[in-house]
């Protein structure tokens, strides 16, 4: 059987998805990430293609791919990886994984915004030019990523602490995620291990202590929305065309309060422009652009 596969390789874990040149779906696969680095090139390409020969039966026909990668921020890296797949035999398009949730909303032009494990928004002007913004890492920046809202929660928690400020709910609800007994001790948790695999989940902990009503843990969030909204500004800024934002990511999709402050901030600056939450995998958006190279006008 002749196949195309879209490929989805995000901070955490890699989607495959397997269809026919009609677009119909053969079967999907996921699993952890391990191991994956977009840089450099030739090492990132046969990772993929060891990826490819785990998903894809021997019988089937590889046609061509799909690849959205977690860390290709320039369009000259993703150009370098797709052509360090193609030297291992597949015919390849590699695009930033944001790029991904346009083509699998079954728009032509958009921005994607992913705000999961990292953050990033991608569009493209009207010459075709990919554009980035963020993407800096859970260190940096990221903004609205799970280890980036953690980072902010655990800075103002600790901040109303030495003010001697009486706790909203948000240093309890972190002192209880981290199963620690007090702010010392919160700080050489976070600290200690500074990896999204630490801090990512403690996102979940600010998102309850907002709902429950504390004033700063509703301030990080709201400030996680701006950081979202400035790089669609950026974005724009720069000649990014589309009258919707698509977004993704596991922040953004399941804390519901994030997407609506995000929303309304878009609203507030942009009227026109609607925030559009990915209702299909991105990986869909891999197989369009999988069969984009075989019928361009598709």
């Amino acid at each position: 059987m002749r196949v195309v596969v879209g490929v989805d390789v995000g901070g955490t874990k890699v989607a495959v998805r397997i269809a026919t040149l009609d677009g119909e779906v053969v079967s999907d696969h996921q699993w952890p990430a391990d191991g994956w680095s977009a840089t450099p090139a030739a090492k990132a390409a046969r990772w993929l293609r060891s990826l490819l020969s785990l998903a894809v039966p021997a019988d089937h026909e590889i046609v061509a791919v799909g690849v959205g990668a977690q860390g290709c921020d320039t369009q000259e890296h993703c150009e370098a990886l797709a052509a360090a797949v193609a030297a291992l035999g597949v015919h390849a398009t590699v695009v930033n994984d944001a790029a991904l949730l346009v083509p699998a909303a079954g728009l032509d032009a958009g921005i994607g915004v992913i705000a999961g494990t990292g953050s990033i928004a991608v569009g493209t002007d009207a010459a075709g030019e990919v554009l980035f913004a963020g993407g800096w890492g859970w260190v940096l920046g990221d903004e609205a990523s799970a280890p980036a809202i953690l980072r902010e929660a655990t800075k103002a928690a600790l901040a109303a602490y030495d003010d001697r400020r009486p706790d909203d709910g948000l240093m309890r609800a972190l002192l209880q995620h981290y199963a620690v007994p007090d702010p010392p001790a919160l700080a050489r948790a976070v600290n200690d291990t500074p990896t999204p695999e630490n801090w990512g989940p403690a996102a979940v902990a600010v998102f309850e202590a907002a709902d429950a009503g504390s004033t700063l843990a509703a301030r990080v969030i709201d400030e996680a929305a701006r950081g979202l909204k400035l790089l669609v500004s950026q974005l724009i800024a720069r000649g990014a065309i589309g009258d919707t934002v698509v977004a993704a990511g596991s922040v953004i999709v399941h804390q519901p309060r994030l997407a609506d402050r995000f929303r309304s901030k878009l609203a507030d600056f942009y009227p026109s422009l609607k925030l559009r939450l990915l209702e299909v995998p991105p990986v869909a958006g891999g197989v369009i652009l999988a069969l984009r190279r075989l019928s361009p006008q598709r």
